[in-house]
């Protein structure tokens, strides 16, 4: 929990995906994630942690759906949602917080 608390109270924006491995969308995720990434650049971080290896972090962030989005900046949630999201809208949601 320590680490993340470090990683969420970035200046820049952090978008953290929320996900389990045996997700049928998985990959297709990934895809769109690693797009959101290169779009951004060094002006956000893109982050993805199991929830199946986090769970106390899941179950604090009471993280019910799959995949589940999180914005922080500042160590502040600014964003969240569940379901599935296409890299355009990720992309200008994190703009928002640039």
């Amino acid at each position: 929990m320590t680490k993340f608390g470090e990683l969420i109270s970035s200046d820049i924006p952090v978008l953290i995906d929320f996900f389990a491995e045996w997700e049928e969308d998985s990959s297709d995720l990934h895809s769109v994630l690693r797009n959101v990434a290169a779009a951004l650049g060094d002006k956000a971080k893109v982050i993805k942690i199991d929830i199946e290896k986090n769970e106390t972090l899941a179950n604090a962030l009471r993280i019910k759906g799959n995949p589940t989005f999180i914005i922080y900046k500042d160590g502040e949630m600014k964003w969240r949602q569940s379901g599935n999201q296409d890299a355009n809208t990720l992309i200008s949601l994190v703009e928002q917080y640039i």
